[in-house]
């Protein structure tokens, strides 16, 4: 299955100022994420950033916040588990966004739950593997392992933009292309 940028939403999970130092590649990630938001702009696509505890994690870092998302505060691990994210999710598929791409961390905890739940709630759901991470590296790899073999597609960000896009040679593509390079 392919991204098809009318039918998806993006969801930034938990990439917050006093949890990010703790990652392995802070500023990747932060960089990646910012390129798929700005995707999410140009391609008009819905965004959902979630904050885990936020009195004790902090907000979500000050290069990731922009005023076309919806912020959820949490205390489930995963996003889908919190009430009123959920409602967000099923209002997002009621209005044929059925696909979700998701980056953030930490890979094996928060983003990994948040991704089964909304696979088994009946979202395709395209984890952004260069777009997440984990205090340890190789937390992050055995969750891409779980979500893959649970069917969950694990993608870059780079094959995330060029699907979302389709084609070459539009204003669109020069803009996106551009955010790659």
């Amino acid at each position: 299955m392919l991204l098809d940028a009318s039918k998806t939403s993006l969801l930034i999970v938990d990439v917050q100022d006093r949890l990010l130092p703790a990652m392995a590649e802070p500023e990747r990630i932060v960089s990646r994420c910012q390129i798929l938001l700005k995707a999410a702009e140009v391609l008009e696509i819905p965004v959902t950033i979630s904050e885990q505890y936020p009195k004790g994690l902090g907000r979500t870092v000050p290069e990731l916040m922009t005023n076309f998302a919806k912020v959820f505060e949490k205390l489930s691990f995963s996003c889908w588990r919190d009430i009123e994210m959920r409602k967000a999710f099923i209002e997002l598929h009621e209005h044929e966004r059925p696909l979700i791409i998701v980056a953030g961390i930490e890979a094996h905890v928060c983003v990994l739950q948040s991704c089964i739940d909304l696979y088994n709630a009946g979202f395709g759901v395209f984890a952004v593997a260069d777009a997440m991470g984990s205090r340890k590296v190789e937390s992050a790899a055995l969750a891409f392992d779980r979500l893959r073999g649970m069917g969950i597609q694990v993608i870059n960000t780079e094959m995330a933009i060029f699907e979302l896009m389709e084609k070459a040679g539009t204003p669109m593509f020069r803009t996106l292309s551009a955010l790659i390079k």
